[in-house]
């Protein structure tokens, strides 16, 4: 998947297809008030989504930052390739004190580069315990971050951040950040465990039967992080979409709460910008937990968080 193949025919509508892939004007700005990282969640589960897959988890005590990405592009230069839909609602230089962070996979809208160099050295990153998945330890490493603090997992194996453990779990994805790198280190999705709390992080993929097993062996979740954007049917074997993110969703044991990631933010597919949220925001008996970028948002059971940001 992703290979020349795919990209020859995807190229052409990509390059020349409708513009409607973009808002129309600019969004936002949005902005998140860092003071309110001096105080516990009061349901103990509170989440800051930043667009696209990037997101701060807050679960049972530990602040865990996933997948960031505060760079302009998602892309391997800053001329050329994906451009933000709306600035970061949170300078680098506020981040609050982390324990971990996670990066899924090797792709340039999961790992950045210039956001790994700007946040290594930050203090409130002093302590925090870098989680990848098999050989995306040594992209960091090469980006400054310490290697005594990287830790490499293979699907199944777990850490501890507090009294949060970590499981890297497979995904229906791939690897590699050019077309000569391909499969040469490991994807991953996550299930975060703490003493109240349970959160999976599916980063990338596409639907796959293992998802029954993951529900059945780390759930149930009290919230879900899925896909719903950058799909098409030429790839759906490594991008599940909006109606794909639901039948994963019901796999995992249909419990708790859904929330949509990997959209919003870049222009990543052929589809219309709001297409994923437009077709997952009707669908019956779907508990949606989707708020605005930027907003710590906490998490209570059962409680649906609709914000219409997008409109």
């Amino acid at each position: 998947m992703g290979g020349l193949s795919v990209m020859l025919k995807v190229g052409p509508k990509f390059f020349f297809g409708t513009r409607e892939r973009l808002p129309h004007m600019p969004m936002g700005p949005f902005h998140t008030d860092a003071a309110l990282y001096r105080t516990e969640p009061r349901s103990g589960l509170r989440v800051t989504w930043m667009g696209h897959s990037t997101s701060i988890v807050e679960i049972d005590g530990m602040r865990i930052l996933i997948d960031p990405v505060w760079d302009e592009r998602a892309a391997p230069t800053s001329h050329f390739g994906p451009k933000r839909f709306f600035p970061p609602p949170l300078a680098l230089s506020n981040l609050p004190p982390i324990d971990a962070v996670i990066v899924s996979h090797d792709h340039y809208d999961h790992l950045s580069a210039g956001t790994i160099r700007a946040i290594a050295p930050l203090a409130a990153a002093e302590r925090a315990q870098w989680i990848t998945p098999l050989g995306v330890g040594t992209l960091l490493k090469e980006l400054g971050v310490p290697a005594g603090r990287c830790r490499e997992l293979n699907w199944m194996d777990s850490t501890r951040v507090g009294a949060v453990q970590v499981t890297a779990l497979p995904s229906r994805h791939f690897s590699g950040r050019s077309l000569f790198d391909r499969f040469e280190r490991l994807w991953a999705s996550f299930a975060l465990a703490g003493p109240e709390h349970h959160v999976y992080y599916g980063a990338d993929s596409g639907e796959w039967a293992g998802f029954y097993e993951i529900g059945s062996q780390f759930g149930p979740f009290d919230v879900a992080m899925l896909e719903i954007g950058a799909s098409n049917p030429l790839w759906a074997d490594i991008h599940m979409g909006p109606e794909g993110a639901v039948r994963s969703f019901r796999a995992l044991g249909g419990e708790g709460l859904l929330m949509p990631i990997h959209w919003g933010l870049f222009d990543l597919a052929l589809h219309h910008w709001r297409q994923p949220i437009e077709m997952i925001w009707p669908v019956e008996k779907l508990k949606l937990w989707s708020p605005t970028p930027g907003v710590p948002s906490d998490v209570i059971a059962d409680e649906e968080l609709r914000s219409e940001w997008w409109r």
